[in-house]
């Protein structure tokens, strides 16, 4: 064989390929039968009861791919309510309050509406951090992609410039991605099983603000992992320790024996954007990292310093 020789680097055609010469064929009783359809282009076969495993599959694929193909290494997931207004919506909410009852429910979310902007404010703060050596991102802010709390934090990243993450889910009642997400980055999941594997495979650093049972749902879920050790460690972080307090009593559980005192040790409370950043910093500093992580950490703390020598 001479240099000049070219080997294929395929011989079969492309699925895509495949899909389009289907179309162009001849149509007779038999071709047009469902029957004939490709079997990937068959939305009727693909959404039959016993191909729920094929379904499962899918939807975990898709988003991986995506998420690596847009070059993000980790991402700072964020869990908070849909219905805690932003502060400039927080009169219209108290304004639509027509007795006692929903006048003292409105005015308890609108006492939270400061937790939307600490929120937008934690987004930019981990938006910004530097790529590593490898050129991929860290932190990449990351929200169910809904309302309230999450707009904030994709917002938060919207406002450096940066791009977000939203894994939106299939509801009865109608929800589009909220406006700050990145469109390339806005991922649709019919399986919540699913979308929680998805919110913590990239997470290095969690924030769960106030919210509901779907906050409920994934922070334990979370907690039951790094308690359990199916996952590592990774900075928890629980805004709004009044909240928190009334809600769960978590020195009940340790009180009754249920839990153990070591694991009130795997979250911490939080108030404000930066006391949670300096948390993961805290959290990762002279941790063992891949060199490019490594690298990304070290720039981030020397601009830090550098900003802060400036502000002095």
């Amino acid at each position: 064989m001479t240099n000049e020789t070219r080997v294929p680097s395929r011989v079969f055609p492309r699925a895509k390929q495949e899909a389009e010469r289907a179309k162009g064929g001849i149509s007779t009783p038999q071709t047009e039968n469902p029957a004939y359809r490709l079997a990937f282009q068959d939305m009727d076969f693909l959404l039959r009861e016993d191909l729920r495993p094929v379904r499962f599959q899918l939807e975990l694929l898709k988003p991986e791919l995506v998420i690596d193909e847009a070059g993000i290494a980790s991402t700072f997931v964020m869990y908070g309510s849909a219905r805690i207004p932003s502060p400039e919506k927080a009169q219209a909410v108290l304004d639509a309050a027509t007795d006692d009852t929903s006048r003292r429910i409105a005015e308890s979310l609108v006492a939270k509406s400061k937790y939307y902007d600490v929120a937008r404010e934690l987004g930019r703060i981990a938006s910004q951090f530097p790529r590593d050596g490898d050129g991929k991102r860290h932190f990449v802010v990351c929200s169910g992609g809904g309302p309230s709390i999450m707009e904030a934090a994709n917002r938060g990243a919207a406002d450096v410039g940066e791009e977000s993450i939203g894994l939106n889910i299939v509801l009865p009642h109608e929800q589009a991605p909220n406006p700050y997400v990145t469109p390339r980055l806005s991922l649709q999941f019919h399986y919540f099983a699913l979308r929680k594997m998805h919110f913590l495979l990239h997470a290095r650093a969690l924030a769960a603000f106030p919210g509901g049972f779907g906050t409920f749902d994934e922070l334990f879920e979370l907690l039951t992992l790094i308690q359990t050790g199916k996952i590592q460690p990774i900075p928890v972080l629980l805004y709004g320790r009044a909240f928190w307090d009334r809600v769960v009593d978590f020195q009940a559980l340790v009180d009754e024996g249920v839990i153990s005192q070591r694991d009130l040790d795997i979250f911490h409370y939080c108030e404000t954007a930066e006391e949670g950043w300096a948390i993961v910093q805290d959290f990762y500093r002279g941790r063992s990292m891949g060199t490019g992580e490594a690298e990304a950490v070290a720039h981030a703390e020397a601009t830090q310093a550098a900003q802060a020598d400036t502000a002095r």
